[in-house]
């Protein structure tokens, strides 16, 4: 019977490690397609600081343990990246999947001018 929950567990925590990995892996990716000029308007630190930060935690996490104190910290660098840092990226680089700027009357085949 306890075999049973130590495999249970022992796959719960792999699971997990792997959500980890794949939070910051997403985290990392995002961040290096982000404009740099858009960290610093975002007032977010800068593009370099984010990769290293996800770098380190993308090989933290495959490295260590669930249950250790870096893949924690990791996880709560991966959080705030994707929950606080990317939407304001995201807002000052013009949203969606736009690259370059756009304004915010733009359409899908380009700008409305207004019947001109």
């Amino acid at each position: 019977m306890s075999s049973i929950l130590v495999l249970g567990f022992a796959g719960f925590m792999g699971l997990l490690k792997i959500l980890l990995m794949g939070l910051a892996a997403f985290g990392l990716a995002d961040a290096a397609f982000r404009r740099e000029d858009a960290f610093r308007a975002a007032g977010k630190q800068n593009k370099v600081f984010w990769l290293i930060i996800l770098g380190i935690t993308l090989v933290v996490s495959y490295l260590f343990s669930v249950l250790a104190m870096l893949p924690i910290a990791g996880a709560v660098a991966s959080i705030v990246y994707i929950v606080d840092v990317r939407p304001a990226v995201k807002q000052v680089s013009g949203g969606g999947g736009r690259r370059s700027g756009g304004s915010s009357s733009d359409g899908p085949y380009g700008p409305y001018n207004g019947g001109r």
